[in-house]
C-alpha cells in the first residue's frame, strides 16, 4: 500500500488544522492505521491509531482530548483532526499502515510496515 500525507502547514497556537492520508495500491480496510510524528532532535513518536474498522482508537496522552482519528475505508483515506494546537505539536507528521487483526490498534512504530512521506505542522506561539 502507498500512503501520501497532507493537510499540514502554518497554524497559530490555538488553532486547529487537519491531516488526511490517503491509500493507494490496497483497500485501506486490511490495514490499521497510525499517526506518528518527529519533532526535530527527537524521536518519532506515536500520536493516534485506529483499528480496521474503526471500532478502537488509541491516543498519546499529550493529544487526548484535542486530536482524533478517523477513517472512511470507502474514500482510502484516515483523517487526524488537531484541535487546540500548540507549539510543542510542531513537528513532521507521518501516517503508517499495518496489516493486524481488526480491534488490534499497533502504538509502537515497529508495528508497523508501511509509511507515507510525511507532512510538516508547524505552531507558532
Amino acid at each position: 500500500v502507498q500512503l501520501q500525507a497532507s493537510g499540514g502547514g502554518l497554524v497559530q497556537a490555538g488553532g486547529f488544522l487537519r491531516l488526511s492520508c490517503a491509500a493507494s495500491g490496497h483497500t485501506l480496510s486490511n490495514y490499521a492505521m497510525g499517526w506518528f510524528r518527529q519533532a526535530p532532535g527527537k524521536e518519532r513518536e506515536f500520536v493516534a491509531g485506529i483499528s480496521r474498522s474503526g471500532g478502537s482508537r488509541s491516543y498519546a496522552d499529550s493529544v487526548k482530548g484535542r486530536f482524533y482519528i478517523s477513517r472512511d475505508n470507502a474514500k482510502n483515506t484516515v483523517f487526524l483532526q488537531m484541535n487546540s494546537l500548540k507549539p510543542e505539536d510542531t513537528a513532521v507528521y507521518y501516517c503508517a499502515a499495518d496489516i493486524v487483526p481488526d480491534s488490534v490498534v499497533p502504538q509502537p512504530a515497529s508495528g508497523y510496515d508501511y509509511w507515507g512521506q510525511g507532512t510538516l505542522v508547524t505552531v507558532s506561539s
